[in-house]
């Protein structure tokens, strides 16, 4: 199911899972920013650019999850 970026986007942070490729991303509202953790792997410190296929793959096919899910992480399969 898409996640649709609009107004919540705006207003709070959202945290993306994309199994299918085992990545996590993390939309920060306030500096308008986007940034992906690999299964098995810590955050990235560089953001991603907003037009990564990726990202916008995993905006299409993920689901949400809840912050304390991705600050768990997720095990490689």
């Amino acid at each position: 199911m898409a996640i649709e970026k609009g107004e919540r986007f705006a207003n709070e942070d959202i945290f993306i899972d994309y199994p299918y490729e085992e990545v996590t991303y993390r939309w920060d509202h306030p500096s308008k920013q986007v940034f992906v953790r690999f299964y098995g792997d810590e955050e990235s410190i560089q953001p991603v650019p907003h037009d990564n296929r990726l990202f916008n793959e995993a905006l299409r096919f993920g689901e949400e999850i809840t912050r304390q899910d991705y600050n768990r992480g997720r095990s490689r399969r």
